[in-house]
């Protein structure tokens, strides 16, 4: 058997500030999703007309009527929609570290930067506006570059 991570998906009450975290910090592009029977949004790394590039399902609440979100997925208590639960955390390989670190501070989000012993890997850990916590992985190349521009700036 072969297998390849197709998406994940979110649970959210604020539909809007998750789609903002993804697509404006990760670059992700918000594109078609199906005619479920409850709001939400698709967001691809990639063509937006191959399904399969829709690496992030985000899944609103409609408090007034959750009936189709309900029928569809099934209940959940507000209580359990935050952090990540079981899952630790999601991750992404990701390229532009500089850029990235940019956008952060625009965004007055606070990255936990670890060194991955023996991989080369420099990783930032943020978290989501639902808690749920994203890890993105950058060659620690980049990591060394923007130490030496630091260093003779």
């Amino acid at each position: 058997m072969k297998l390849s991570l197709n998406h994940f998906s979110i649970r959210t009450l604020d539909l809007p500030a998750t789609k903002n975290f993804y697509v404006s910090l990760l670059g992700l592009v918000d594109g078609p999703r199906p005619e479920f029977p409850f709001p939400g949004h698709w967001l691809y790394q990639g063509p937006t007309d191959i399904y399969s590039n829709a690496a992030v399902h985000i899944i609103g609440i409609d408090r007034n009527d959750a009936s189709g979100l309900k029928q569809y997925l099934g209940d959940r208590e507000e209580s359990q929609l935050t952090g990540s639960g079981a899952l630790d955390h999601v991750a992404f390989f990701a390229t532009d570290l500089a850029g990235m670190l940019e956008r952060l501070a625009k965004m007055g989000i606070e990255a936990r930067r670890r060194d991955v012993p023996g991989l080369g890997l420099h990783q930032l850990f943020l978290d989501d506006p639902n808690g749920i916590v994203v890890e993105l992985n950058y060659s620690f190349a980049e990591k060394q570059a923007l130490d030496a521009l630091a260093t003779s700036a």
